[in-house]
């Protein structure tokens, strides 16, 4: 039996992300996204805290390669938000729809959502994920009220759920820039700017 590591030892660059991603995984699945911290993280490895930011910019970061998603709110919500305002939504709707074109890249996140769907403890990692760290954000920068940043993604999840999950024809087999064209002007409903506050 080999004695335990002691924190801070890094047995090399591989091994070492691999156990923090392996503790990353056990701490989400037992305390969620919100209860599961960088320190927490660090001490189920048995390395230091500043060894996991050495690897990760931050929670979210390790929380995208630990449940191996392919979307990061660290490239798509300035993408989606740093082009001309009007054009918001097309961004968001091609953004999303490519990703999840092909089927390795969606298959975790559809199997982290149907696990949500039926499991309190799968739901309490992607929740507050999903509204802290890429809706809430994505409605700061569009500035636009959260609950209008949720129904756009209201729309998106409800059509890729019908297009991947439910199979629904003829939208399972539409081509993708149909989809766009359809989707974009209900999203862009959803992200128009706030009117400016009356003098």
């Amino acid at each position: 039996m080999t004695a335990a590591r002691r924190p801070g030892r890094r047995p090399g660059v591989s091994e070492t992300r691999t156990e923090i991603l392996a503790a990353a995984r056990r701490m989400f699945a037992e305390k969620g996204f919100d209860g599961a911290s960088i320190r927490g993280i660090a001490r189920e490895a048995q390395v230091d805290p500043a060894l996991v930011h050495h690897y990760f910019d931050s929670k979210e970061s390790i929380f995208v390669e630990a449940m191996k998603l392919p979307l990061d709110p660290a490239v798509v919500i300035p993408f989606v938000a740093g082009g001309p305002r009007e054009q918001a939504a097309e961004r968001l709707v091609r953004t999303i729809l490519s990703i999840t074109a092909t089927e390795e890249a969606r298959e975790p996140m559809l199997a982290l959502i149907r696990s949500a769907i039926t499991n309190e403890q799968a739901l309490a990692m992607v929740r507050p994920f999903l509204v802290q760290a890429v809706l809430a954000r994505l409605a700061e920068a569009l500035q636009i009220p959260l609950l209008r940043m949720e129904l756009a993604f209201a729309q998106l999840f409800g059509a890729l759920a019908a297009r991947y999950v439910l199979r629904l024809e003829p939208l399972a087999s539409a081509d993708l820039d149909e989809l766009a064209e359809q989707l974009i002007p209900a999203v862009a409903h959803h992200l128009r700017p706030e009117p400016p506050a009356a003098p």
